[in-house]
């Protein structure tokens, strides 16, 4: 899958980044080097090194890029239809239909989440990305709220609910075949949506 940030690099740091990904989604966290790094971005290993000390300190930059990037497309894009905003975030995480494309992404970015267990700067930045995301589902919650569209309910609470079963359907997209499992779960958060903050 291709990382849309990553489509069209305008510097050698982004040209670097989207080899790193790259690079992990043929090989693997544990089989990652930098001189894979650097035979993705078909230069010499010693640029990657120029910018970056080791394959962490990268895919932590990797990893942050694509925040940044997310980041600055929410303070931008309003939002118009919270319904459909808050359902973006569910078909992201827990697709109906398989789309191999997403579980290669999710996989990608497993690998690297699972680090965060072990390694501060991974866990910093997980820390940081998942209070994020948790606060954009908050924010589209508030405006249903405010556009009488939604019912009155915990907008943080909820958020944070969606949020932790949206992390685990993405973990299992990424370590198990699609199957009836995401029909399921989606069904099961639906009914919740409808009880618990969409109004009839």
């Amino acid at each position: 899958m291709t990382v849309p940030y990553f489509e069209d690099p305008e510097t050698t740091r982004e040209e670097i980044l989207a080899a790193a990904y790259r690079a992990l989604r043929t090989h693997g966290y544990a089989d990652l080097t930098i001189q894979k790094i650097g035979d993705e971005l078909e230069k010499s290993p010693s640029l990657v090194y120029h910018h970056y000390e080791n394959k962490d300190d990268l895919l932590v930059a990797c990893l942050e890029f694509m925040l940044e990037q997310f980041e600055s497309e929410m303070t931008t894009d309003g939002i118009d239809d919270p319904r459909r905003s808050l359902e973006a975030f569910l078909e992201g995480a827990v697709p109906v239909e398989e789309d191999p494309d997403r579980t290669e992404f999710a996989r990608a970015l497993l690998e690297l989440r699972v680090q965060a267990g072990f390694d501060p700067s991974y866990r910093e930045h997980f820390v940081r990305s998942d209070q994020l995301f948790q606060d954009r589902i908050a924010a589209i919650i508030r405006a249903g709220i405010a556009e009488d569209v939604f019912q009155e309910c915990d907008a943080e609470q909820v958020a944070a609910t969606l949020f932790t079963l949206l992390t685990g359907g993405f973990v299992r997209q990424a370590t198990t075949d699609h199957g009836e499992w995401a029909l399921a779960v989606r069904a099961e958060i639906d009914e919740y949506l409808q009880e618990r903050v969409y109004r009839s």
